[in-house]
């Protein structure tokens, strides 16, 4: 048997034990940093395969490390990363292996994602003897916080490793088809929280006040001039502002008005250019209209930045896994969703590239984040064997 039909025979092998384990992950999910089952079982999968593992990583990651058994002195490491998180979400979904957990659920596909990385440990492991460098594999918490990334890093996940891959599973993109392109491919997320701060009193005497629920409306309306006017129609970015607090009383002007936004660019200096006039905008206007504006911003996350080299190591092993027709390196890759997978990105030169999960026959076409949102399991075994390739391939 060749290399090729032993590897597609080993993934089929593993297939029910794939489905099984995401079936489990799926019904037990655990949110950000709270993942102690979900890491339990990898930490305990990962010994049981004789790697040396890491627990413990970032709070709740898990870090497998395999040393191949045709290493020499300098051999090059390549990291394959996962995420683990669930999110507050009540599931809808009427499948035997919903979620027990009420208003807790994988509906992101981070459940398939640590099962297929736990295969593709078992598919390298049985090539140990044949591998000339090394593997690690980083299964992180927390990324629906965009807080996993970059504890990890600090803590040296990504120290002597010479590059990085991972995967999204994506619900509207069609099954079995592979999306991989050098360059931006996920969107930067940063949480914007904008208090505007004026002076209350009746609403039926507004002249003796400075209404910060005017100023705010303003300030939301301006924002988007942001994008329609100072934004290269070349340089996707997105500024929403998603929640607004302010009063208490129909016939009261409140003292303050906040708003909870979100910005998204895919350019890094496009993304420091527009928190900064944010801020300008803001205040500014605030400022005409007699009152004043703080900004504050969340943990955020920079765009994900795909390697050239990195991308072309791992369309090869996407062009071998499902042919030329279904590997796609168009713009329908790009997603302003953001990835904190772009903190391992920024370490070392990496690629993130998409698997289709699609299939309305299975119900599995709901957007992420929805409280129906599922994935066909038929792409899984399609990811298995695109990581496990490009792994192989790159330390040839």
């Amino acid at each position: 048997m060749s290399e090729i039909d032993r590897l597609k025979s080993d993934i089929d092998e593993l297939v029910p034990d794939l489905i099984a384990t995401r079936r489990d992950l799926h019904e037990h999910p655990e949110l950000a940093f709270e993942e102690v089952r979900t890491s339990g079982i990898v930490a305990q999968r990962l010994q049981k395969l004789g790697l040396e593992v890491q627990t413990g990583v970032a709070k709740t990651g898990v870090i497998g490390y395999l040393r191949g058994g045709a290493s020499k002195p300098g051999a090059k490491t390549i990291a394959i990363r996962a995420d683990m998180d669930a999110l507050p979400i009540y599931e809808l979904n009427e499948i035997d292996y919903r979620s027990q957990t009420d208003g807790k659920m994988h509906a992101c596909g981070h459940d398939g994602h640590t099962s297929i990385l736990l295969a593709v440990a078992d598919i390298l492991t049985k090539r140990r003897d044949d591998l000339a460098g090394n593997v690690k594999f980083v299964f992180q918490p927390a990324e629906e916080r965009v807080g996993g990334a970059a504890p990890m890093v600090a803590e040296g996940a990504m120290n002597g490793v010479d590059g990085v891959i991972g995967l999204h599973l994506i619900s509207d993109y069609p099954l079995g088809r592979v999306g991989v392109r050098s360059g931006p491919v996920f969107a930067s997320a940063d949480k914007v929280v904008l208090t505007v701060h004026g002076r209350g009193g009746h609403a039926a005497m507004p002249e003796t006040t400075v209404d910060p629920i005017v100023i705010a409306a303003y300030i939301v309306t301006a924002l988007q001039t942001l994008i329609s006017r100072e934004t290269s129609p070349f340089s996707p970015a997105v500024i929403t502002i998603g929640e607004i607090k302010a009063g208490t009383a129909f016939n009261i002007i409140p003292e303050t008005a906040v708003m909870h936004g979100t910005m998204r660019a895919f350019a890094k200096e496009h993304r420091a250019k527009l928190l900064r006039r944010i801020t300008e905008v803001a205040t500014g206007i605030a400022s005409a209209m007699g009152g004043s504006c703080d900004m504050e911003l969340g943990d955020g996350c920079p765009p994900c930045v795909n390697d050239a080299g990195m991308t072309e190591l791992v369309q090869n092993a996407a062009l071998a896994t499902v042919g030329e027709k279904d590997v796609d390196t168009s713009e329908e890759v790009l997603s302003a969703g953001s990835d904190d997978m772009a903190r391992f990105l920024d370490a070392v030169p990496g690629c993130y590239f998409i698997v289709g999960a699609k299939n309305p026959a299975k119900g599995a076409d709901y957007p992420h984040h929805h409280p129906r949102f599922n994935i066909d399991e038929d792409a899984l075994p399609v990811a298995v064997e695109v990581l496990s390739r490009a792994a192989m391939d790159f330390l040839k």
